[in-house]
């Protein structure tokens, strides 16, 4: 049943063509058949073409042009042949082989008039039917022309579909790992730090930073997951917030602010607070950093956010942090870079384009 859905067009085609065939065979009695093997034999063969015209549509095409050109001229009664050409006319034209398919027309057009021209038994086709014919053939390759790019923007509005959505998960995957894995840094140092200290004050300190972090975490998953709207999207007014949660665990983290501040698009200072949220995050976790320094630089046309500290330094761990930063720094036309610094410690910074 699967071959034939598959063949279904091919299947309606063959049969039309021999019924048509052989109903003119059947009502013309008049005068004997001239060369019906023949005839029959190049029906057969144009409708067996029409079953590979997946593969080579213009061949085929070109195959049934060849088909008609020998059995008209050369068999009577005239049969149902052209059907099949103008079929895979059409379905060349759909195939994207436009130019091809009107190459065909015009060579079967051509083919007409010269034969018409050196014919001694006088005209089989007059001026309306070759103007009709013309008319039929040009209007199946326009036909097939509007099915192929109909077609072909139906393949890029599912591919501009898929592209969209990928980026969508993408930025979803990004969001989650920048809310949950700060807070959640924060709160395995802090827990780390509450089971090695003695002085019930200081555990007790530990387990406050541990609440705070993980309210805050849960409230920004819910804003995250809820709607990941523009307008509920961090922004570097909250900077001192996530200075304040870092420093919690021991860290000093001092801002510093270059420039006149002011608003910039959401994306940029989305992207931004992203950037220190990670950039903290990974001191948080790997540096054994003391004083980390967040700067802000507002320039004309450009936001940059540099991230330092004064930890181990050495390359940065593999993940999937450093990565998340640069994509959410390159989908904005930007540039990251992340290094070890000579008098130890690492640096973070990121160019982002205001327009």
């Amino acid at each position: 049943m699967s071959w034939l859905r598959r063949y279904a067009a091919e299947l309606t085609v063959t049969v039309a063509v021999l019924a048509g065939t052989l109903f003119s065979v059947l009502s013309d009695r008049s005068e004997p058949a001239h060369h019906a093997v023949l005839g029959w034999v190049l029906t057969v063969l144009c409708c067996a073409a029409l079953f590979l015209r997946r593969r080579h549509p213009l061949a085929v095409a070109g195959f049934a042009l060849v088909c008609c050109a020998l059995y008209y001229p050369l068999t009577e009664p005239d049969g149902l042949v052209l059907l099949a050409f103008a079929y895979a006319l059409f379905n060349a034209a759909a195939a994207g082989r436009i130019r091809g398919a009107a190459l065909l027309v015009v060579a079967a057009m051509a083919g007409i008039v010269v034969g018409e021209i050196s014919s001694r038994t006088g005209r089989h086709v007059d001026n309306f039917a070759f103007f009709l014919m013309t008319g039929w053939f040009v209007a199946l390759v326009a036909g097939g022309a509007v099915a192929h790019y109909r077609a072909e923007a139906e393949r890029t509005k599912e591919a501009e579909a898929r592209a969209r959505a990928t980026g969508e998960r993408l930025r979803i995957a990004r969001e989650l790992h920048d809310v949950l894995g700060h807070h959640l840094a924060l709160i395995n140092v802090q827990a780390g730090a509450a089971l090695h200290r003695r002085d019930p004050g200081q555990a007790e300190e530990a387990l406050g930073a541990i609440k705070d972090a993980s309210r805050t975490a849960l409230q920004e998953l819910r804003a995250t997951l809820g709607a990941l709207r523009q307008a509920g999207r961090p922004s570097l007014a909250r900077v001192a917030e996530l200075a304040e949660s870092v420093g919690a665990s021991g860290l000093t983290v001092r801002t510093e602010i270059d420039g006149a501040v002011r608003e910039l698009p959401p994306d940029v200072e989305h992207a931004a607070f992203r950037v220190v949220q990670e950039a903290l995050t990974n001191v948080a976790k790997h540096a054994a950093a003391k004083t980390v320094v967040v700067r802000l630089g507002y320039g004309a046309d450009e936001l940059s956010v540099q991230v330092d500290d004064d930890g181990r330094g050495g390359d940065a761990p593999p993940g999937n942090g450093i990565r998340g930063m640069a994509e959410r720094t390159r989908a904005l036309g930007g540039e990251l870079t992340a290094s070890p610094l000579e008098s130890g410690g690492f640096r973070v910074r990121a160019r982002l384009p205001v327009r």
